[in-house]
């Protein structure tokens, strides 16, 4: 599997990588690849097209 890279804040970074660190996880990557793997298995649960936009309205990623 390819790696693929994603810009973010350096600031929200810092913020990772010190919750990253105390969680035990061994690096950021790590870490944002779990957050995001629990967080996109919420929005497959869902049965509709409907539902999985109510669940990402909700979470904040569409208005």
């Amino acid at each position: 599997m390819a790696d693929a890279k994603v810009k973010i804040d350096k600031a929200l970074y810092e913020k990772i990588k010190k919750y990253a660190e105390m969680s035990g996880y061994s690096s950021v990557e790590e870490f944002v690849t779990h957050c995001l793997e629990k967080e996109v298995a919420k929005i497959e649960e869902a049965d509709s097209e409907e539902e999985i936009k109510k669940k990402l309205k909700g979470l904040g990623y569409i208005g």
